[in-house]
């Protein structure tokens, strides 16, 4: 009796048009190497192209302030904190505000029109990953503040400083306050590098101000809110529909990675896939098994200490921090180590 043996089916996926129109090539190299090595797509990448539309839509829908949600947590805590950062720690005529990560400007509109009623506001530099994304800041800025000096710069925090040339009017009568909203910081796959990058970007008159979630990621009870909920079913959708994965070979799984001490959402592949990236010189196929598993959403959160810490070891100094007022959040302004 001869026995036929059985080859496994393996589906073969090619991205999308689309998903290349909105990467340069060393983004599209820097997910294949991603993908490869680490089982993971930078969330950071989910915010260009339509991933611009998809994020302002969450904000707009589950975020912004509405006679039904009164508050924002990150509007409340740069209101409770802003005594630090109209430019009287540094003792500064005016600020520039660099808001990196910017999405759509949102967060600091409160901030900003406080600064301006008081003439302190020099210029607003959004920056951000996702020219779309920079758009739509421009848009809303422009509109909420004509008069203000503003400009936009694409940049990946992650992989790169702040550009001293973007960086004007540098004295001692204006400084510069580096905002790093939305808990983005919790986002990254490599904190320290992007704690770094601000520390190199900085002088000694600036501030860097972001905001977290406080907490240990290991004691979550697996109920999926928020950004883990919403923002990350978007992601998802996004993904198996540009990347080619069919719906019915994968399914949305979140929860605790013990290796990253993170809240993740991975697509987990119930069929053998071949991935083809064939753009621009690049042509790469990534095999992934039924069963495994690469992550698409990431969200870290962090014990107060352990996070001072991570900000001291990157050359930062604490000058001051406060919690909402439910103590889940909280906003850290720092300046560099060597400033006195």
């Amino acid at each position: 009796m001869k026995f036929l043996s059985h080859t496994p089916i393996i589906h073969i996926s090619k991205p999308s048009a689309d998903f290349y129109s909105v990467f340069s090539q060393a983004e599209i190299l820097e997910i294949v190497q991603t993908l490869e090595v680490q089982r993971e797509i930078p969330l950071k990448y989910s915010y260009k192209g339509r991933g611009a539309k998809i994020w302002d839509n969450f904000y707009l829908k589950y975020i912004i302030p509405t006679w039904y949600r009164k508050s924002n947590i990150e509007i409340d805590l740069l209101e409770a904190n802003f005594e630090y950062i109209n430019g009287n720690y540094q003792k500064c005529e005016k600020i520039n505000i660099i808001d990196v990560g910017a999405g759509n400007s949102y967060p600091v509109k409160s901030y900003i029109d406080r600064l301006n009623k008081i003439n302190k506001i020099n210029k607003y530099i959004a920056l951000d990953i996702s020219e779309d994304l920079l758009k739509v800041s421009s848009k809303n800025i422009k509109k909420w503040f004509p008069l203000i000096d503003c400009a936009n710069y694409r940049i990946d925090i992650e992989n790169t400083c702040v550009p001293k040339n973007i960086l004007e009017n540098q004295h001692k009568k204006i400084a510069n306050i580096f905002l790093h909203l939305g808990v983005t910081i919790a986002n990254h796959q490599n904190r320290t590098q992007v704690f770094k990058n601000f520390r190199d970007s900085m002088n000694e008159n600036d501030l860097l101000v972001f905001t977290n979630e406080i907490g240990s990621s290991s004691q979550w009870d697996g109920i999926a809110r928020g950004g883990c909920k919403h923002h990350a079913d978007q992601v998802y959708r996004w993904i198996t529909n540009n990347i080619g994965i069919r719906r019915e070979d994968c399914e949305l799984v979140r929860k605790y990675d013990l290796a990253t001490d993170s809240i993740v959402a991975n697509m987990k592949f119930r069929q053998n896939y071949t991935i083809n990236f064939s753009y621009l010189g690049i042509d790469k196929n990534i095999e992934i098994s039924a069963g495994e598993e690469i992550t698409i959403w990431r969200h870290h959160k962090f014990e107060i200490t352990a996070l001072i810490q991570e900000i001291e070891e990157a050359g930062l100094k604490l000058v001051h921090y406060s919690t909402n007022k439910y103590s889940s959040h909280l906003m850290m302004i720092c300046e560099i180590e060597n400033n006195s």
